[in-house]
């Protein structure tokens, strides 16, 4: 139980970190860019989307180790604690989806509960910095 407390520790702060970094270098970069403003709006989108991706990304694989390297538990059904399986599993948990189809067994289920706190959040304070750079940039636009 130990093992899975620490792991998802490290993931709330990893992730969190990952998403602060990106969301700060956009927030320098974008200003510097000498492109159309909606241009940026794109830019913005893409970059929280990758963000969200490598965050599911280290879901998935210590989800996958942790299943292989320690007795905490396992995925039932789609074919068990594959890798494939474990990216699935972690993109449906982080985004709060849950289809159902492939469930955690064991103590595992702590990191699929910590993930799903941790996406809403996550997605919850992109959706906020989309907002706002939408107000800022949107504007900015020449119209047509």
């Amino acid at each position: 139980m130990f093992v899975m407390l620490l792991c998802c520790v490290l993931l709330l702060a990893v992730t969190t970190l990952t998403h602060f970094e990106v969301l700060t270098g956009l927030t320098s970069a974008l200003p510097r860019l000498h492109m159309p403003s909606r241009t940026k709006l794109v830019i913005v989108i893409f970059a929280v989307f990758l963000a969200h991706a490598i965050e599911i990304l280290f879901y998935g694989i210590a989800l996958y180790l942790l299943v292989h390297a320690f007795p905490v538990g396992g995925l039932a059904g789609g074919g068990g604690a594959t890798l494939p399986n474990c990216l699935y599993f972690s993109a449906e948990t982080f985004s709060s989806l849950g289809f159902g189809d492939v469930v955690p067994t064991g103590p595992v289920r702590m990191l699929a509960g910590a993930e799903a706190l941790n996406g809403l959040l996550l997605i919850g304070w992109s959706v906020s910095y989309a907002y706002i750079a939408m107000e800022r940039f949107w504007n900015d636009s020449p119209r047509r």
